[in-house]
């Protein structure tokens, strides 16, 4: 089983929208996945519910919620013979709590977008990342990924430059595309919808998975800690 942590502590970086398109990926080429959903804004969830239930399911964990008499152990729990796990975490995770949410994790996807704000959030995540939850470089479990970018723009080319500081890979840039905001709508993946009209963002994504599809096997059994 392999487990992928989605992860910026910066709202509004696109954690969500890279969550519910991997899950939708290895659903659609037939992984049992689970989505593990920690936000409080629930945005996975609710795409989870409006997912047809006619593609390829999706097992939901709705983490952000502490449910009354069920122990954190079995409510984190995913079905036998899950074999990818996608973890969508919140905004705002105090560097203290990143282990949580990394320790198990075969990859840490961090989402930037293209803002001085952004870049600077960035930087902290992943300084955090190697300091806090004592993530060694050569362990190979960091990518980032550009996201919402508009190519040949300033700060586009500003965003570039930082990345290539972090010794860390970059695995893809997204571009800005209305077809994020149809197939969530839709409950959808970008490999879900019509070749014809995702086949330009579809394309982008190949790095990245290949990169997710590299790393290692299950490193213990469960994110029981994360609360």
């Amino acid at each position: 089983m392999r487990r992928i942590t989605i992860l910026n502590p910066k709202g509004g970086s696109g954690k969500t929208t890279l969550a519910t398109n991997l899950a939708a990926y290895y659903a659609s080429r037939g992984f049992t996945t689970a989505l593990m959903d920690f936000d409080p804004q629930a945005s996975s969830s609710r795409w989870l519910k409006v997912r047809p239930a006619t593609l390829a399911p999706i097992h939901g964990i709705a983490a952000y919620q502490n449910l009354p008499g069920v122990t954190r152990s079995y409510q984190l729990r995913v079905p036998p013979g899950t074999t990818r796990v996608v973890i969508d975490t919140p905004a705002a995770i105090e560097p203290h709590r990143f282990d949580e949410f990394t320790r198990e994790a075969q990859a840490i996807v961090v989402p930037v977008l293209p803002s001085q704000i952004d870049i600077h959030a960035c930087a902290k995540c992943i300084e955090h990342l190697l300091t806090s939850a004592k993530i060694k470089r050569r362990e190979d479990r960091i990518a980032v990924v550009a996201n919402r970018v508009r190519p040949n723009t300033l700060v586009f080319r500003s965003l570039m430059r930082f990345l290539e500081t972090l010794d860390i890979p970059i695995m893809a840039t997204f571009r800005e595309s209305q077809n994020y905001i149809r197939s969530f709508e839709l409950g959808l993946g970008l490999h879900e919808m019509r070749a014809e009209r995702s086949l330009p963002d579809v394309e982008q994504w190949a790095p990245l998975v290949a990169w997710l599809e590299s790393r290692g096997q299950a490193i213990g059994s469960g994110i029981e800690a994360a609360r």
